[in-house]
Order: C-alpha cells, then sequence, then structure tokens
C-alpha cells in the first residue's frame, strides 16, 4: 500500500500499519550501542529514466537492467539500458494486477502484485508470465539473498519466501534504535543485508536480515527531483551494481542516479 497510489488509483487515502526467525517477530535491540549513522549519497552520474514508468522495483542483473512498475491496468515489467535509461522490452503484468517490487532468481524473474494476492512469475528470456502463486499479505519489496527471496508488505516486517516454491519460511521484524521501522518498501539485497526504501520518505535503510536491527541510514533528501514534488515522485528503486555503488530512482523520476553509497 502507497500513498501516492492510493490516490491515483481510489482516491483515497489508507495507511496499513501491521507489525530471523522462523516464528513470531522479536526486536533485538543493544542498549551499549549509539545512534545508527547516517550517510548521504555520492552522485556519480545522472541516468535518464522514463517519467511514466512508476516504479516499485529496479534491479540490474549483469548487463540488463529490471524495472517493475504499477498502477491497476498499466503495470509492467520492463528491461531497460542500464546505460541509458532506455525501454529495450516491456511487458504487461496480467489481470490487470498493480505490479510491485521485483527479483530475478536465475532464468526468472518474480514480481509481486500489491493487493491482488499473488505474484507472477516471469520467463526472463521469453518475457512471459509463467504462472501465478498465492500471496498472503500485501506485496510491495522483493530481492533475493541466497536460496530465498526476502519480502516487504508495507509494515516493520520483512518475510522470507522459498526462492523456487515461494513458499514463505520465516519473517523478522525490523528495528531502528529499537523503534519499529514501517512502511518497508522497494528492497534491494546485497552480501547479506538487506537495503530498503522507507515509503514516503527520502530515507533508505540497510537493515541485518538475522535480527532486524537497522545499521546504516541513508539521507537520499539531496538527490535533485525536476517537476512535481508531489506524491507521484516518491523515492523507490534501489539497484545494486558493484561494491558500494548502486542506481537510485524513484517513481515517475526523470532521472536514475549512480551513486556511491559509504557504508
Amino acid at each position: 500500500m502507497k500513498l501516492g497510489r492510493s490516490v491515483i488509483a481510489v482516491g483515497v487515502l489508507a495507511l496499513a500499519l501491521v507489525a530471523c526467525g522462523t516464528g513470531a517477530p522479536t526486536a533485538h535491540t543493544d542498549p551499549t550501542a549509539g545512534p545508527v549513522p547516517v550517510i548521504k549519497p555520492v552522485v556519480l552520474a545522472e541516468i535518464p529514466h522514463d517519467t511514466t514508468a512508476f516504479t516499485q522495483g529496479l534491479e540490474l542483473d549483469g548487463p540488463t537492467l529490471y524495472e517493475g512498475t504499477g498502477l491497476a491496468g498499466a503495470s509492467q515489467l520492463r528491461e531497460l539500458d542500464p546505460a541509458t535509461g532506455a525501454v529495450r522490452r516491456a511487458a504487461p503484468v496480467p489481470g490487470n494486477y498493480f505490479g510491485e517490487g521485483i527479483t530475478v532468481v536465475d532464468d526468472r524473474v518474480w514480481q509481486l502484485t500489491w493487493q491482488n494476492g499473488v505474484a507472477v512469475e516471469w520467463d526472463k528470456a521469453l518475457f512471459t508470465p509463467v504462472r501465478e502463486v498465492p500471496l498472503d499479505g500485501e506485496g510491495w519489496g522483493l530481492c533475493r539473498d541466497g536460496d530465498r527471496m526476502v519480502r516487504s508488505d508495507g509494515t516493520d516486517r520483512l518475510r522470507f519466501h522459498d526462492a523456487t516454491t515461494f513458499a514463505e519460511t520465516g519473517t523478522v521484524s525490523v528495528t531502528r534504535d529499537g523503534q519499529p521501522v514501517r512502511f518497508l518498501n522497494e528492497l534491494e539485497c546485497v552480501d547479506g543485508q538487506v537495503w530498503a526504501n522507507v515509503w514516503q520518505t527520502d530515507t533508505i535503510v540497510r537493515i541485518d536480515p538475522g535480527t532486524g536491527v537497522v545499521n546504516t541510514v541513508v539521507d537520499a533528501s539531496g538527490l535533485p527531483r525536476p517537476g512535481d514534488p508531489g506524491h507521484r515522485q516518491v523515492l523507490n528503486g534501489i539497484a545494486h551494481i558493484d561494491g558500494q555503488e548502486f542506481l537510485l530512482t524513484g517513481k515517475n523520476w526523470p532521472s536514475m542516479f549512480r551513486v556511491r553509497l559509504d557504508a
């Protein structure tokens, strides 16, 4: 669920506040630890981005950048040129579903839906849907962490799924300085850590999925956003390039930014 989407799709504002392990979620804190460090992205390059793309997911797979876009009846899976931002291929999400986060798993691409109760598995080469599997709760962000996938649902919880069957295998609650972090959105798994956009903010958090503890915060408020600064231009899109370099963008942004995150 996203405020910008609610305005566009149904004209109302509806916020759902719902709160590693494989059982009941628990908060992990270290009373001796200081505040979580806050960093700012160092911009290395600016790359064009299609302003019609209501970006929900972004992932780099070798020479190809994949993007999932949203809005009911307009959602797509896209293949982009990471150097120019040009759209190489695009396919509509089946069922007029409201598309959400994506992740690549070998020769497949998984794409969430927001409130349609399914996840869609795509053939990466053919760019066609292969199957749909049931999805419990809302779908927001998705990333691959080894032999599992990590999903956000708009709450303070990360859910873990088998990378082949999509069966849910556990959850963890996310905290920053001992407080829950809600509205976790687009995800990117990197070296055993989960980076997450916090919806309707300019904040990205890095999470230890074993404990749910936020260990780094990114303040991306300095990224330029020409045009309407309203709800449609929410920061939402993280793709890891290599090392400390990432691509960041947002819904209907005119640019993607190649940045360095010195975490």
